[in-house]
């Protein structure tokens, strides 16, 4: 088999995996059956080998992982379709930015970079241009920032340096060093802390297949972390651009190397700046090249951008209620993105009148060509279509070929822990210096006096701070002028010495 049977018509509506990394689209109001259609095609690329990487929402994903059967709708459509259906589950590996469902998802500070973190910590301009400092100063220094502690003893230690620092790299000052510490303080509280850290996410482990050659299904509980959008959103993008990276160029294959789908694909754009949005063009244009297939699930197809929409050359879109004139606007724009069939006269009529489990769909054919629109019953898919136990998550968790890797977290010696020792260091030699200049002070005192010598010499001639004999009676001499007998004296003296002259 080397396509996916997404679903029927009068025809048999195919995606073909060798177009499966031009990008798609599945779109489609609540309880329309996106999720149901997301599950067809993430089992349909794991029995031909591609492993998939898809975030779990709602928790209903999760059933990828267990067999089907004993659902009578599923059977009504097994039997409507005429499919050759068997229930089968799938490999799956579940993944956790919190650790609870699934094995940890952790990048470091470092990885993630101050472009994708300055979003994730929403950051103006300003704050935005003193964590390219921070960080820059991290490369320059040697310093590994793996986690938050690390980021914050770095922003301690270029406040308290600000000047030398601004000097050398540009100006930072300390009120944005202190918002973007109350910002890492926030995102913190919010869990964002047990993201950053080791063992960082090796994406390779992304791209495993089983014993029997299908490809593993990752799925990312997402429940709660959806509650966090900007983590949310940032974690994907991080992923996006890793895989981007770190991908060598493929051109073309026979089928995709990994396939990843955006749920709830809104929250990757919503406020995004324009310079985010064409960085994630750019990259979904791209990454095409190195094998990797995106998929994006959302609503409303206006929620992906124009420019990124024009990209998805396959596209499923379930149905949409034109309640409101949004609504209006977003049927007519997903109706006229769908090639033209004569079979289909008025395709946003379609749209609003589409059952649960029913499409319009267009998958690009041989040569690259789009399928005319088709309105399709979708396929079931062979696992459960639902969330799984508490017990079937444990098991599967149990059996998965990573956790040994990746349930241990890791603490090495990063910028906190060299920071420190600087400090610790310059704090031990000053103290060590203190007694030293005192020692080095007491000694000089001695080298000045010159031991019993020094002693007579202190008390003939004087020190600093006392008199000598000497001067005590060359004063006392002095003084004694000024009496009458001196007065005397000195003018008989003055008087021979005048005389003499005369």
């Amino acid at each position: 088999m080397s396509d996916i049977l997404l679903g029927k018509s009068d025809i048999d509506v195919l995606l073909r995996a060798r177009y499966a990394n031009r990008h798609g689209l599945i779109a489609g109001a609540t309880g329309t059956g996106k999720s149901v259609t997301l599950m067809r095609l993430a089992e349909g690329f794991s029995q031909l080998g591609v492993p998939v990487f898809l975030a779990d929402v709602k928790g209903d994903l999760a059933g990828l992982c267990e067999a089907g059967g004993g659902n009578a709708k599923i059977d009504a459509r097994v039997a409507e379709l005429e499919l050759d259906w068997k229930p089968a589950a799938n490999p799956v590996v579940f993944w956790d930015i919190f650790g609870q469902l699934g094995h940890p998802v952790r990048s470091t500070i470092s990885e993630m970079g101050p472009n994708l973190l300055a979003r994730l910590l929403e950051l103006n301009e300003t704050q935005e241009g003193v964590l390219d400092v921070v960080f820059k100063l991290a490369d320059d220094e040697g310093l590994l920032l793996v986690d938050l502690k690390d980021l914050r003893a770095l922003l301690t230690f270029a406040a308290e340096n600000a000047k030398v620092i601004s000097q050398r790299y540009g100006l930072i000052s300390s009120p944005s060093i202190a918002a973007i510490q109350r910002a890492l303080l926030g995102l913190e509280q919010a869990g964002g802390d047990q993201f950053f850290g080791e063992p960082a996410l090796d994406l390779a482990d992304f791209l495993r297949q089983d014993m029997r050659g299908r490809g593993i299904v990752n799925v990312l509980a997402a429940d709660k972390l959806i509650l966090k959008p900007k983590l949310y959103s940032t974690f994907l993008l991080w992923m996006l651009s890793e895989l981007f990276e770190r991908l060598p160029e493929v051109g073309d294959l026979d089928k995709p190397k990994l396939v990843f789908f955006f749920d709830e694909a809104h929250l990757l754009f919503d406020d995004a700046p324009a310079a985010l949005v064409q960085r994630v063009e750019q990259v979904v244009r791209l990454i095409r090249s190195k094998g990797v297939g995106v998929y994006f699930c959302s609503q409303n197809p206006d929620d992906v951008p124009q420019t990124i929409l024009g990209q998805m050359g396959n596209r499923v879109q379930h149905a949409l209620r034109a309640f409101t004139p949004r609504d209006q606007k977003a049927v007519k724009a997903a109706a006229e993105t769908f090639p033209p069939n004569p079979k289909i006269k008025k395709v946003a009529d379609v749209i609003t009148q589409l059952g649960v489990g029913e499409a319009l769909a267009t998958t690009l054919q041989d040569g690259g060509v789009p399928l005319p629109v088709e309105r399709v019953l979708i396929a079931p898919p062979g696992c459960r279509i639902g969330a799984v136990t508490d017990a079937e998550r444990a098991a599967v968790r149990a059996r998965s070929p990573v956790g040994g890797k990746y349930d241990t977290a890791l603490d090495r010696e990063s910028a906190y822990e060299m920071i420190r020792a600087r400090n610790e260091q310059a704090a031990q030699e000053t103290a060590e210096a203190e007694p030293a200049a005192k020692k080095r002070g007491t000694a000089a005192q001695a080298e000045d006096s010159g031991g019993w010598g020094g002693m007579i010499k202190d008390a003939l001639f004087g020190t600093k701070r006392r008199q000598g004999v000497i001067e005590a009676t060359a004063k006392s001499a002095m003084r004694s002028v000024g009496n009458q007998l001196g007065r005397q004296i000195l003018r008989g003296v003055l008087g021979s010495i005048m005389g003499g002259r005369r």
